[in-house]
């Protein structure tokens, strides 16, 4: 069942959900709105990426007031806000409908568990011909919560958890893609 503006506020209210800094008028009827965090990273240099080997050649900037995302460019940026979910409400990130307007594709590679915690990061793609121009502290996307239907049998203790800052693709530390 996704969450209300009243059940949001509530879990704020008691502490079980945990949002920082926390802008009450950005309680929607039925999302969060999320805000841009101060990095960026970009992808540089050439060939290929080796999901086994790491991520090589990623650059964090931080910025003061704002950047452009330029034309076909793909980037990780951070939410403002650090989140806290409790272990029966899970999430997912859509971006807001304004910025897609503009050809501004915000993902964060699906559902945020249950019981994770941390700075989101979001990947942003700008599939426009013209350089869009992102402020820091602008709502950028909107957190949907929904309570899970009975305790899990484990929260989220992945390898994202705590992250702070942008933090760019972990993939390489899956069981399944370890050197032998």
């Amino acid at each position: 069942m996704i969450l209300s503006d009243r059940s949001i506020r509530e879990l704020i209210e008691k502490g079980e959900l945990k949002v920082e800094p926390y802008e009450p008028s950005h309680v929607q009827c039925s999302s969060l709105d999320l805000r841009l965090g101060n990095q960026i990273a970009l992808y540089e240099g050439e060939g290929v990426i080796d999901v086994k080997k790491g991520t090589k050649g990623v650059r964090i900037l931080e910025f003061e007031e704002y950047f452009d995302i330029m034309p076909k460019q793909f980037l990780l940026a951070t939410t403002l806000e650090y989140i806290s979910l409790p272990p029966y409400v899970t999430a997912f990130v859509e971006g807001r409908s304004s910025l897609g307007r503009l050809g501004l594709f915000i993902e964060n590679a699906g559902w945020v568990d249950a019981g994770f915690e941390g700075q989101i990061t979001l990947e942003l793609f700008n599939a426009n011909d013209r350089p869009i121009r992102l402020y820091r502290g602008m709502r950028i996307c909107q957190l949907v919560f929904a309570r899970l239907d009975r305790p899990p049998e484990r929260v989220y203790s992945g390898k994202y958890k705590g992250q702070k800052g942008v933090v760019p693709s972990r993939i390489h530390m899956d069981e399944e893609l370890k050197s032998e």
